[in-house]
């Protein structure tokens, strides 16, 4: 999803007939390649196991746009622990799974247009119904995430993101 307002980059000078509004991340933070081809590892575009040992879903942080009926959002890994890894895949093709309690977990991506890291904050991951990527609600705290999504984000602050992900100076989220 794009917003249909271009803007010019402060980085590159460029006019970006597009202003994104969604970012995803690949990967969890923890993902080696060299994962791949183990037979106790799995990277779909949903879910991730590692060494059998460590779970994750992929879900949606969602940002409102302030003055906008867009919304921003990331697509992050969440680590869920053994248990709730094996509720969700169970109920991964069920019609009504949206009636299932949210289930903790740690944001497992590493958003780095944020001053701290956004590594291991607290999470809820929310089913949504068939065919719909998780809700992922992040424990009230006071990161700029956090904040982000509880108060929203300005189109300023959409294309400085921007900015930061289509220029940045180490990686871009993973």
């Amino acid at each position: 999803m794009t917003s249909d307002r271009g803007y010019t980059c402060s980085c590159c000078g460029a006019r970006h007939s597009e202003l994104p509004l969604h970012y995803a991340a690949e990967a969890p933070a923890v993902w080696d390649p060299s994962f791949a081809e183990a037979d106790d590892c799995l990277l779909s575009s949903d879910q991730c196991v590692i060494k059998a040992q460590h779970y994750f879903v992929k879900g949606l942080i969602e940002i409102p746009v302030i003055g906008s009926e867009e919304i921003f959002s990331w697509a992050v890994w969440v680590s869920l622990s053994r248990e709730n890894f094996s509720r969700a895949t169970d109920l991964w093709e069920a019609a009504g799974r949206e009636s299932e309690p949210p289930y903790f977990g740690w944001l497992t991506t590493e958003l780095p247009v944020y001053p701290s890291t956004t590594l291991n904050l607290k999470t809820n991951v929310h089913t949504r119904p068939l065919g719909e990527r998780p809700f992922v609600e992040l424990e009230p705290t006071g990161h700029p995430l956090a904040v982000e999504q509880r108060t929203g984000i300005t189109q300023d602050r959409v294309r400085e993101i921007a900015e930061a992900v289509l220029h940045p100076a180490g990686d871009g989220p993973r």
